[in-house]
C-alpha cells in the first residue's frame, strides 16, 4: 500500500508535529534557563556519563550521530567558554580525547535540574503512567530497526 490510512496519517503527522514543537519548546527552555544550546547539553551529558568523563571525539560523534567536522567545530566553540579540553590520548596518538572541564561539570549539573522540569513540565507529566509505557515500548520497537 503506498498511502496511509486515516488512522496512520493522524498518528504520524501528529508525530512530527508533536516532536518539532517539543524539541523547540525544550530547546528554548534550555537556552533561557542555562544558557547551553541543544547540542551543547547533549555534548555535556554525554561527556559527563563517560567514564572519566572523557569520550574520543570520533567516539563521541558515532554516539551523537553527528559528523567529525561538525563536532570538531562544536567542540572548539566550547572549549573557548571553558567547558571541556581535548587530550591526547596518552597511548593512540590517532585521536583526542574531549575532557569535560570542572567549568563543564558545573555547568551540566547546574543545567540539569531546569532541563528536566522543561522535559516534565511539556511531556512527562501530560502523560499517564500506561501512556509512558506503551511509548517507552514503541521507541524500542523502533529504535531496534534503526540501529
Amino acid at each position: 500500500m503506498n498511502r496511509l490510512n486515516e488512522t496512520e496519517h493522524a498518528a504520524w503527522i501528529g508525530y512530527r508535529r508533536m516532536r518539532l514543537l517539543l524539541d523547540l519548546q525544550i530547546q528554548r527552555d534550555l537556552m533561557r534557563d542555562s544558557g547551553l544550546s541543544d547540542p551543547d547539553f547533549d555534548v555535556l551529558s554525554n561527556l559527563s556519563e563517560a567514564t572519566g568523563q572523557r569520550m574520543r571525539l570520533t567516539e563521541l560523534a558515532a554516539h551523537l550521530r553527528w559528523s567529525k567536522s561538525r563536532l570538531s567545530h562544536h567542540i572548539g566553540r566550547m572549549e573557548g567558554r571553558g567547558l571541556v579540553s581535548r587530550q591526547e590520548v596518552a597511548h593512540d596518538g590517532r585521536g583526542a580525547a574531549i575532557v569535560l572541564t570542572s567549568r563543564g561539570v558545573s555547568t551540566i549539573e547546574e543545567a540539569t535540574p531546569g532541563h528536566v522540569a522543561s522535559v516534565r513540565r511539556h511531556f512527562i507529566d501530560l502523560l499517564t503512567e500506561d501512556e509512558l509505557r506503551t511509548l517507552a515500548q514503541v521507541s524500542r520497537t523502533v529504535l531496534s530497526r534503526l540501529e
